[in-house]
């Protein structure tokens, strides 16, 4: 059955299309009843049980007819006509940031622009400049948008890299779990199932002063707009153009919301199948039988529930999870506790002794076992770097009580490295400049290869050039690294390691700003793409710089 939001956001979507259509006062009627449907604090099947639909504020007997239309079969006639008379593409353009339905109408109108690529085209021709309400700053904004939705899937929505996304998210949550009375308060969304990138933020709260964390979240600073303030909800827009919503839910209700709204939809789609075949019904509120809620205080109530095992968020994608957790628990997912040690750590080529003390000392107190530090190699443009010579030996000499440090030089899998006099490498990474033609064979000079890294070309490209880079690593007897930015595996392309049996590489972002989120964004990736701890580097050979510790394992 339909839930209040999925409700609300279609009678917001009749709003947008009589907007573009040129109506006058019926987009406000219908957004009303939007507002008014998404802050219920009662399920809206219930709501029309009792014919009480009209004490809805904004609903009346149109918009009533529809809600049942909607509840009944989970569309509305009305709705789907309303799509067929405004162009598709029209539909992309109010979903761009900073972008909304009367200025997709004037493109339409007055520039007969129907479609992302009418725009950037119209942009490029200079046939915005003059257009009233269109100037310089206006036009960037609408060309950055545009250009950020080209990543987006065919027909969806701009997204933020996950990358981008990670410290907008901390600074909120330190924000609001900072104001008095606030009680949980979680990210949900495809931001926690580590997704690569995210349309939007969803955050939920409980808290016993609901006016004070909406206070708190509407007065961040990027905040650019406040769109909606409900009773239990308020939307804002960021600087940067990205959507926030915050709700306030109660504590009974809070595992089942945050359930609901970390998604996916194809996941969630398949549990109400299940709670159905039960007698059940599950939405944001809780599992129901009958008027009688039995579950949703917790996440692992809900699945236990539905016969179901709790499903870490990473895994749910509908690809198989559901009918696994019906058999029992998962297998346990690589964790925090997992991540031993770092093979592949750089330090600033000017790094002074009091540098690399700073990154032992941190490794220390993170309990790290191991600690491989790059010392010299090739880039990615070719040409070599390294260290200085008195840096390279005191990495080589290090002896921090409790952790083992290893000498790392990054190669392109074919040329070496000259150390200084008396220091040898202990392992290498290889960091390839291409993927060389012809069959894979692993490189025979040097020390052993360990990882391999900074794989160049992004990681959305297609699965036949990833399987290159897992058949080398194969070869080479590697682990292969998963991590965010252009320059490392997806969830997919570590999804493609793991079937072939080649393990992880995980960094843990030791060395790192306190605000880089690559740490735990690669483990974020790692376990989307199911990754369990023994599939994770963790026991290495022994290092040549005297202990008898290992570095990684063989």
């Amino acid at each position: 059955m339909p839930s209040n939001a999925e409700a609300a956001e279609i009678f917001s979507l009749i709003a947008d299309l009589l907007d573009v259509l040129g109506e006058k006062f019926k987009p406000d009627a219908y957004r009303r009843a939007a507002r008014s449907i998404e802050t219920l604090s009662e399920d809206l099947g219930r709501v029309a049980a009792r014919n009480e639909l009209r004490t809805i504020p904004g609903v009346g007997a149109a918009i009533e007819e529809k809600i049942r239309e909607y509840l009944a079969t989970g569309t509305i006639p009305y709705y789907e006509r309303l799509r067929r008379e405004v162009p598709p593409g029209l539909a992309e353009l109010m979903r761009l940031p900073g972008l909304g339905p009367k200025t997709a109408r004037r493109f339409w109108v007055e520039l007969g622009i129907e479609g992302p690529g009418e725009l950037s085209d119209a942009i490029s021709q200079g046939r915005l400049l003059g257009v009233k309400g269109f100037g310089p700053k206006k036009i960037e904004q609408i060309a950055s948008a545009l250009r950020a939705a080209t990543a987006a899937p065919p027909g969806g929505a701009a997204r933020l890299p996950l990358e981008a996304a990670f410290p907008v998210a901390e600074r909120i949550l330190r924000a609001l779990r900072a104001v008095p009375g606030s009680e949980s308060i979680e990210v949900a969304g495809s931001f926690r199932r580590r997704r690569e990138s995210v349309g939007d933020l969803d955050i939920l709260a409980t808290s016993n002063t609901p006016d004070a964390i909406f206070d708190a979240f509407s007065a961040l600073p990027d905040v650019r707009e406040v769109r909606l303030r409900g009773g239990t909800k308020e939307t804002v827009v960021l600087a940067n153009g990205l959507q926030v919503d915050l709700r306030v839910v109660e504590p009974d209700a809070f595992g089942a919301a945050l359930q609901y709204f970390t998604g996916s939809k194809d996941h969630n789609v398949h549990l109400r199948t299940i709670a159905r075949d039960r007698g059940l019904k599950v939405n944001e509120y809780g599992v129901f039988r009958g008027e009688e809620r039995v579950a949703g205080r917790t996440e692992e109530e809900v699945y236990a529930s539905l016969g179901l095992a709790w499903i870490p968020p990473e895994l749910r994608e509908n690809r198989g999870e559901i009918e696994a957790a019906a058999k029992g628990p998962l297998p346990p997912l690589v964790g925090p506790a997992d991540l031993t040690g770092d093979l592949h750590v750089h330090l600033p080529s000017e790094a002074s002794a009091e540098d690399i003390d700073r990154l032992l000392q941190e490794a220390r107190a993170r309990h790290l076992d191991y600690l491989g530090i790059v010392v010299a190699g090739f880039g990615a443009d070719g040409r070599p770097f390294a260290l200085a010579p008195a840096a390279i030996a005191r990495i080589a000499s290090a002896r921090p009580k409790g952790l083992t440090v290893g000498v790392a030089i990054e190669t392109d899998g074919e040329r070496s490295v000259d150390l200084p006099s008396g220091i040898r490498a202990d392992y290498r990474v290889i960091r390839p400049t291409a993927a060389p033609p012809g069959p894979v064979a692993a490189s025979a000079r040097g020390p052993p290869a360990l990882l391999l890294a900074h794989l160049g070309p992004s990681p959305g490209e297609p699965a036949e050039r990833v399987r290159h880079w897992v058949d080398r690593a194969r070869a080479e007897g590697c682990a292969l690294e998963v991590g965010p930015g252009p320059e490392r595996l997806d969830s997919n392309g570590a999804r493609l390691a793991r079937e072939a049996g080649v393990p992880i590489g995980i960094p843990t972002g030791v060395g790192a700003a306190a605000d880089d989120p690559t740490g735990p964004i690669a483990l974020g990736l790692a376990r989307r793409a199911g990754t369990a701890a023994d599939e994770v580097r963790v026991r290495p050979p022994t290092s040549s710089a005297g202990s008898r510790r290992p570095i990684v394992s063989r």
